[in-house]
């Protein structure tokens, strides 16, 4: 025996004729007020669960719809359901004999009617659970008060998918920039061969299928047919499903509403949108989170017009909501770098009236103490934003005390996957190693750095690569040294299927000087903690002075790590970590850490709780972070 469920659009039209409605409405008026009066004369009651009989003998249906005589006792009753852990919230929703046990009118012929339709009730919620041929019993236990009823369900065999049958028709079949996208539906299809067919998961799936073709150029890609074909005897599903591509986008103009205080064309700066680029909702996202990111804004909602009549020009629409300009932020809380810490933050968004982003941040921790004042200038339609801040910071960490003070500009381009940065920075550097002496540096450090990022989500990539390059110089008669610097870091991410993926980091920097003597501390290098090397202390790799580790010329880290993911926000991990500080090749000897830990997906990154061992200290650290630090 085999039974199909297929989806199609419905649709049905009733049309009145026009020339008998005056003749309905007068029929309609008496009945109406003799309807009302009845209702007025009628006793009150307590109401009935609507749709608890949908069918059956006129007799009883009679009995069920009347008030129940005003002698019968309310009939009560508890019942139990007996049946594998993951079908009893299922049965709980859909079975009418659990959900009305509690209904206070309840008599003893309808709870009668409502044990009946448990059975097929029961069968079908096992069904949309993938259990095609579950045996349903129903045991009453009428002695005693309230009677005592058992729901049994046993399952047997789940239906397990057999075959799959993804296809996309319209112009999307014939075109070779479309490869990405199909390869995307079905690659990401979320019912593969061997997974239990469930009816939510099979909804889940299409619409999804739908969503990944949609988000790639096809935003008007539409579901057009759907059938799950189930074969009891050989507990196999056979899946088949049609989607329609519709036309390729491309963006058009940008429409923007809700602006008050701010001019439109601030809006528009920080889009790295072109008219004519082909639409993918990444670009969309991205530019959303980069303008809620600003703060000038409560809310933002940008809509692209799927209308395929557009296609080639579809207008996108940004709505957005203004948030009061200034905002002060207090908050504590811990990490396992830098212990307790405490933070003061004041933020106006619209300084002097002129769409300045000016910033106050004050942060008091057991190992680090900062004060930074920073000014921010919105983008311009060239896509460059200018920076500008001064900062002092204190550190305590592993025997060494730095304070540095330090005034600096930047120039940072829009576009964060293919994003550069020019700046400039004079700073003023006290190192007080313990039991060593005092050092100072200064130095006027110019820079360039430039990032490549070609990942599918810019907050917590599943897939792609990250680089970055910076390259910079002490001036020459403005610094106590004259240095060069050059940092480069690599990250990728690889899904190895819809569960597991792997993760893997690399970088390395380097001081261009013959001694670090006259650089300061920040341009030096240091490593170890959350996010270089777990399994030991944060910045505890570096060069040992007597009590003290000291940054280095150089420094080298890495990272392997493959998760698991149990369900699709939450996983577990297994990692290995490497890396090192020095100042001289000789000194150069990579630490080992290794570990487990639990993953958590979050609207603003990864959550990360680590349990890792440091080979070198054969200490066991905990380490927790949140968000990308790259």
């Amino acid at each position: 025996m085999t039974l199909r469920r297929t989806q199609a659009p419905l649709r049905a039209t009733r049309v009145w004729p026009q020339s008998g409605r005056r003749a309905q409405v007068a029929l309609l008026l008496p009945l109406l007020a003799a309807a009302l009066c009845l209702s007025l004369a009628a006793p009150t009651r307590a109401a009935e669960p609507a749709g608890l009989v949908p069918g059956g003998d006129t007799g009883t249906d009679a009995s069920i719809s009347g008030a129940p005589p005003a002698t019968e006792a309310p009939f009560r009753y508890r019942i139990a359901i007996d049946a594998p852990s993951a079908l009893k919230a299922v049965l709980a929703g859909s079975v009418g004999l659990v959900r009305w046990q509690d209904y206070a009118d309840m008599t003893e012929d309808l709870f009668e009617r409502l044990a009946r339709q448990a059975v097929d009730e029961a069968r079908e919620a096992a069904a949309t659970e993938g259990y095609f041929a579950a045996q349903v019993d129903v045991d009453i236990a009428r002695a005693g008060t309230p009677a005592q009823v058992t729901l049994r369900v046993t399952p047997g065999t789940p239906t397990r998918i057999r075959a799959v049958d993804l296809r996309v028709d319209g112009p999307a079949a014939g075109d070779a920039a479309a490869a990405p996208a199909i390869r995307d539906v079905r690659e990401q299809w979320r019912l593969p061969l061997g997974a239990i067919f469930r009816q939510a998961a099979w909804d889940g799936a299409k619409q999804r299928a739908v969503a990944t073709l949609a988000a790639q150029r096809y935003a008007a890609a539409r579901l057009t047919q759907s059938q799950a074909e189930i074969d009891p005897a050989a507990q196999a599903a056979d899946l088949s499903v049609a989607l329609d591509s519709g036309p390729p986008f491309r963006f058009g103009a940008v429409e923007v509403t809700g602006v008050k205080r701010y001019d439109a064309a601030l809006v528009r700066n920080y889009s790295t949108i072109r008219r004519g680029d082909p639409y993918f909702l990444t670009t969309l996202d991205q530019y959303v989170r980069r303008l809620t990111a600003t703060g000038y804004f409560a809310s933002v909602h940008a809509v692209l017009d799927t209308d395929p009549a557009h296609a080639d020009d579809a207008g996108v629409t940004v709505a957005v909501l203004e948030a009061p300009p200034k905002r002060v932020e207090a908050g504590i809380g811990f990490s396992t770098d830098t212990r307790v810490r405490a933070n003061l933050n004041y933020r106006d968004v619209d300084f002097m009236a002129r769409a300045l982003q000016f910033t106050t941040d004050l942060r008091l921790e057991q190992k680090l103490q900062s004060l930074t004042l920073r000014l921010v200038r919105p983008p311009d339609a060239s896509g460059w934003s200018q920076a500008g801040d001064v900062a002092v910071e204190r550190t305590d960490l592993e025997g060494l005390v730095t304070q540095t003070a330090s005034i600096g500009a930047r120039r940072i381009s829009l576009d964060e996957r293919d994003q550069w940065q020019y700046g400039a920075a004079y700073l003023v550097d006290r190192q007080r190693p313990e039991g060593g002496e005092d050092v100072e540096a200064h130095a006027l450090f110019v820079d360039v750095e430039r990032a490549w990022r070609r990942v599918d989500d810019l907050v917590a990539p599943n897939r792609g690569t990250i680089a970055l390059l910076s390259v910079g110089a002490g001036v020459p008669g403005v610094s106590s040294r004259t240095f060069g610097r050059v940092v480069g870091r690599a990250a990728a991410w690889h899904p190895i299927d819809s569960a597991n993926d792997l993760y893997g980091r690399i970088e390395a920097g380097a001081v261009l000087a013959s001694s670090r003597s006259g650089v300061p501390s920040s341009l030096l290098f240091r490593t170890g903690g959350d996010q270089s090397v777990r399994g030991y202390a944060f910045e505890s790799l570096g060069v040992h002075v007597g009590d003290a580790t000291l940054p280095g010329r150089y420094y080298v880290a890495g990272s392997v790590e493959a998760t698991h993911w149990i369900r699709e926000a939450i996983g577990v991990a297994v990692f290995i970590d490497t890396g090192d500080a020095f100042d001289a090749a000789g000194d150069f000897r990579l630490a080992l850490g290794y570990g487990v830990g639990a993953r958590v997906r979050t609207p603003i990154g990864p959550f990360r709780l680590d349990v890792a061992y440091g080979q070198e200290t054969r200490a066991i650290r905990l380490h927790f972070s949140v968000g990308l630090a790259f």
